[in-house]
């Protein structure tokens, strides 16, 4: 796909080892204390103090079993999460088993786990928020205290259901051989051709343990997926809900809104990856965006600029010569006793700061340490990434290939991808543009994967008068600041809003994007964003 006239960027958090929130912020370490950054399952959940809907006054959701067309809701136990987490109290669980490939009508069936959480008012609105998880290949079970952290259930009942191929989904089509890849490379150059082809060997052995399984792999994408809700809806008797999607579950979303726009009150989505853009070649604009918003911010602190003038520079410059003269050096990481082995090439410094946007302040005092010798602090936060319990067996990487090869990759070369980074860094070298920020190798491994593509149509635009809340961040290197704006402008009744100083998902991290969206739920056509005036930049660590 040629780079779009409009704008530019965006992209999910995505990539074969694509991180939700939770992932990313526990995976880099606080390389100065030594230890993992505090995860998302450290902020308040309030559905532990909320209480089901007033008997009498409605039918719960999730307490009876129902089917329409081929799909068919049963109440059941609540799905498995991938990191331990008490019994959410009045949760109502179940499973709602559809075709795996609706086109036949003979093929087998899959199951989807669901989990609804109830309001924290015994008097909840009638139209429950469904949640759309990141990815691709991300747990929506698993995300439950992500959005409860930010109170999204406080006056409405929150649904989540697994997307297809996901770890609470059955099959669950995760392939840890490949976390565990991403784990052992660390001490390989990341961008050297050979490196490659032993990740591609890994793809392949991945798409053919899950193929010999029986899974349809090409029927695992974001069409299916959208069909997997609307038959959600419908399974559950919900005349009306609204739609909250993050990161890749904002390409998600905007097909949904599209293809199956019946009953839907109104959609916000974060993070957004509009699907005319999604690509491996849009993600270099989603970096650029993302990486001058920090530098700028620190150029306007005098403490910070004064302590490291030319930031923009000395990181582009680093590049290029770690490109040239990989470094390696050997750190500790929490939970693991034995060192390290780490190298560090241009690559893996342009994919540690796509992620490290969710500590900005800490990202010069790092830039600089790298510049003057001591590469402890990204290396330390680069492998305790990938050496994250959390980071192994728990993505869907039959989900994330069906998305990338079936609607992604088809639709660009590779020449593409390069061209769009010479665009947004000229000094890069060919070796470090080759591979787009966390997406390393995708071509290769979609010739492996070896699907077909998906019809063009799954790119259209969407457009819609439906209610909608477009939400970005200034610091966000992954779906970039200006994939809002794009996706807003065919959505004729939309509030689009860009908060400044967040990273990917600011839902996550912004008290504020939580204030703005509970808002917006409440009254789709005007949301409060008067949170937006005060907002204040971070205070960038300053090294003695």
């Amino acid at each position: 796909m040629h780079p779009p006239h409009h704008r530019t960027t965006p992209r999910l958090r995505t990539a074969p080892r694509l991180r939700t929130v939770r992932r990313l912020r526990t995976a880099l370490a606080g390389a100065a204390a030594g230890l993992l950054v505090v995860g998302l399952a450290a902020l308040p959940a309030r559905a532990g103090s909320g209480t089901p809907a007033t008997p009498g006054a409605r039918t719960p959701l999730g307490t009876r079993a129902h089917t329409t067309g081929r799909a068919h809701f049963e109440p059941g136990p609540c799905p498995r999460t991938a990191d331990p987490a008490p019994p959410i109290e009045g949760a109502r669980c179940g499973t709602l088993t559809v075709p795996e490939n609706r086109a036949r009508h003979d093929g087998r069936t899959i199951t989807l786990g669901v989990e609804i959480v109830p309001a924290a008012t015994p008097r909840p609105a009638p139209d429950p928020i469904v949640w759309f998880a990141g990815g691709p290949g991300d747990d929506a079970v698993s995300e439950i205290q992500l959005a409860l952290g930010g109170g999204l259930n406080s006056d409405r009942d929150v649904i989540f259901m697994s997307q297809r191929g996901t770890y609470s989904a059955d099959p669950a089509l995760t392939c840890p051989n490949i976390d565990h890849f991403n784990a052992d490379a660390l001490d390989l150059v990341y961008g050297a051709p050979s490196t490659g082809r032993l990740h591609v060997r890994q793809t392949r052995a991945c798409r053919d343990a899950l193929a010999g399984g029986g899974a349809d792999l090409a029927a695992y994408d974001t069409t299916e997926s959208a069909a997997d809700y609307a038959d959600l809806r419908e399974a559950l008797c919900i005349e009306q809900w609204n739609v909250f999607g993050i990161s890749y579950g904002t390409d998600l979303a905007l097909l949904y809104l599209r293809e199956h726009p019946q009953g839907i009150r109104s959609v916000g989505i974060d993070g957004v990856l509009p699907p005319s853009l999604a690509s491996g070649a849009v993600t270099w604009t989603a970096a650029r965006e993302g990486f001058d918003g920090i530098f700028r911010a620190c150029a306007q602190q005098s403490a910070c600029n004064d302590r490291y003038p030319d930031l923009k520079a000395v990181f582009e410059r680093l590049v290029g010569e770690l490109e040239a003269r990989p470094v390696t050096t050997t750190v500790t990481v929490p939970g693991h006793p034995d060192p390290v082995e780490v190298v560090l090439d241009g690559g893996v410094l342009v994919n540690w700061l796509t992620f490290a946007s969710h500590l900005a302040a800490g990202v010069p005092r790092s830039i600089d340490e790298l510049a003057h010798g001591n590469p402890q602090r990204i290396a330390e936060q680069w492998a305790g990434g990938k050496l994250s319990p959390q980071a192994v067996g728990r993505l869907s990487h039959g989900l994330a290939y069906g998305v990338f090869c079936r609607e992604w990759t088809p639709f660009e070369s590779e020449e593409d991808v390069i061209e769009a980074g010479r665009r947004a860094f000229p000094s890069f070298p060919d070796s470090v543009l080759a591979n787009a920020p966390g997406l390393a190798w995708l071509h290769a491994d979609c010739r492996a994967w070896d699907v077909p593509a998906a019809p063009s149509s799954v790119r259209d635009v969407t457009r819609s008068d439906i209610p909608s809340l477009v939400l970005s961040g200034g610091f966000d290197a992954q779906t970039a600041p200006s994939s809002g704006p794009y996706a807003a402008r065919t959505l004729s009744r939309s509030t689009e809003v860009t908060v400044p100083y967040v990273a990917h998902v600011v839902f996550a991290d912004s008290p504020c994007a939580q204030s703005i969206t509970r808002s917006f739920f409440d009254t789709p056509t005007a949301p409060d964003t008067g949170c937006l005036a005060g907002l204040q930049p971070p205070e960038f660590e300053i090294a003695p």
